[in-house]
């Protein structure tokens, strides 16, 4: 891979092989949309909009199959949004910044590891929040702002296979505090808690034979140092 800058989007090209590749570098976004749709309810009527911002390779897909949505992934790369194309998704060509999506129109919207890739959370929040409808469904997932956190995530993430090398720039992670005043703020009650990935899945990933899926799953757990969950829904007008 040629050498780029911190949280450059076009290592997701260099990379758009490995969305499907079992024990590849996506491996554990995987498991992160797994846990990310098991706070997703059947829809409210056939049809109902659920965007899902930052898609990527459509993750997510697979996992929401017979609840009901209209599924619509937006995402800055077209070489992830043609996988998540082949999975079922409508996609979508935008900047979580500014979503190309009218006002109100989704249900639920789900923000799977992309608040700490992006350079205005502030931006991205309001628009997260301004394409939910009047008691629509926010379920994100992200990495805290610590020392902890940028130690696993970086030194020792990078160093074991975990994460591709310069996919993250520890500078953009996310206090939970600081989330979860953005939403308040445009009514969105965000309640969060600890996740991790299961320790037989690591190792399984991380062994010689990490061929077949699934290799692991994201628990809960109290502390939120690392990897945290985050689901609310917007208030009425």
């Amino acid at each position: 891979m040629p050498s780029m800058v911190r949280n450059d989007p076009r290592q997701y090209d260099e990379l758009a092989d490995h969305w499907w590749r079992p024990g590849g570098h996506f491996e554990l976004l995987h498991w992160l949309a797994e846990a990310r749709a098991r706070l997703i309810p059947p829809a409210s009527a056939p049809g109902a909009i659920l965007v899902d911002a930052g898609c990527g390779g459509g993750l997510l897909a697979p996992h929401l199959a017979g609840k009901g949505y209209t599924h619509v992934g937006v995402d800055l790369r077209t070489s992830g949004l043609r996988h998540a194309a082949e999975r079922g998704i409508r996609p979508v060509r935008g900047d979580v910044t500014a979503l190309p999506l009218a006002t109100g129109s989704a249900e639920v919207v789900a923000a799977g590891e992309i608040l700490e890739h992006v350079t205005d959370l502030p931006a991205t929040v309001a628009e997260l929040c301004r394409v939910l409808r009047p008691g629509g469904l926010l379920v994100l997932d992200t990495v805290n702002d610590n020392a902890l956190s940028r130690f696993v995530t970086i030194t020792l993430g990078e160093a074991i296979g975990l994460a591709p090398a310069g996919l993250h720039d520890p500078a953009l992670f996310v206090d939970p505090r600081r989330l979860t005043a953005l939403c308040a703020s445009y009514g969105v009650r965000l309640q969060v808690r600890g996740a991790r990935p299961s320790v037989p899945g690591l190792l399984r990933w991380l062994g010689p034979s990490s061929k077949r899926r699934p290799l692991g799953r994201i628990v809960p757990t109290r502390s939120t140092a690392v990897l945290y969950q985050g689901h609310g829904r917007k208030e009425a007008a």
